[in-house]
């Protein structure tokens, strides 16, 4: 096989991890120039294979392992089977070619770590920090893709990630109180006289709402600072932020007085692709 061959294998085998298990990014790339697509799926696709460890794996032993070869293969101290796996490929050819902050990759995966294991999540503080270094993170490498790395910019992709991860961790709310992994801070739950129990127990009481509404209110506020920030930043590189048109949605869905945070929630992918659509033809990116 030549290498053409082996690269455009690469690159179709990312957009379809990426297209499979994470739609709304996914779904985002269709918007950006064609020359920094490619780049943008290989970022995304690290990010499904790496925020995927923890559903792939049974004990925790294992998933240090998986995330220990990403953070090797980061550090060029890869053990074999780099030129074998397509996601790697495509990445290190975005490094050279976007010049990827590999410190940024490799804290990605640091930060993951936490997901191998049952611990809560202590405190708001914490909850950003790990915020910071995953969705934040991949909004500040998605503008490096497009040529853009600036203090502005950082600040921007703070925001965004800040509000889609706050929102990512309601919307998994279901899935993780059924496996007993808690992402909503402990501080938070305790300070409206809740508990980790309730959230396990799958079901809101009154206190258990409040704390979710003010994570749902501190989501939202994120997400105002974002768009606000976004409206002076160059056109260039507003696609990138695209994916927080469907934050916006979520957020408004799930502030509402008769939404069950508990209950599973799909959206699909044609109306994933109408609220991307819509929000790209939208200064503000409101769906």
């Amino acid at each position: 096989m030549s290498s053409a061959d082996e690269g455009r294998q690469a690159r179709e085998f990312c957009a379809e991890l990426v297209r499979s298990h994470d739609f709304a990014r996914y779904g985002s790339t269709l918007f950006v120039p064609a020359d920094q697509r490619r780049g943008l799926l290989a970022v995304y696709a690290f990010n499904v294979e790496i925020s995927r460890v923890r559903e792939v794996v049974s004990q925790p032993l294992p998933g240090e392992i998986r995330l220990q070869w990403w953070t090797d293969m980061l550090a060029g101290e890869g053990h074999g089977g780099v030129e074998g796996n397509p996601v790697a490929a495509e990445l290190n050819l975005a490094i050279q070619n976007r010049g990827l902050p590999v410190e940024r990759l490799s804290r990605l995966v640091n930060e993951h770590q936490f997901d191998l294991y049952n611990d809560p999540m202590p405190t708001m503080a914490a909850l950003e920090g790990y915020i910071q270094d995953t969705s934040s993170a991949l909004f500040s490498l998605g503008a490096a893709v497009a040529g853009w790395q600036s203090p502005d910019i950082e600040h921007l992709a703070r925001h965004a990630g800040l509000a889609q991860g706050m929102a990512q961790v309601m919307a998994a709310l279901p899935l993780d109180a059924s496996r007993r992994q808690l992402f909503v801070p402990l501080q938070l739950l305790k300070s409206h006289g809740s508990g980790m129990e309730e959230v396990f127990a799958g079901k809101e009481t009154p206190k258990l709402r409040a704390a979710l509404n003010q994570l749902i209110a501190e989501a939202r506020g994120h997400l105002d600072s974002a768009l606000a920030l976004l409206s002076s930043t160059p056109p260039q590189v507003r696609p990138v932020f695209l994916p927080l048109a469907g934050v916006s949605r979520d957020l408004e869905r799930m502030a509402r007085a008769d939404t069950d945070l508990f209950t599973p929630h799909a959206t699909s992918r044609l109306r994933t692709l109408w609220t991307l659509w819509r929000a790209s033809r939208s200064r503000l990116f409101r769906a």
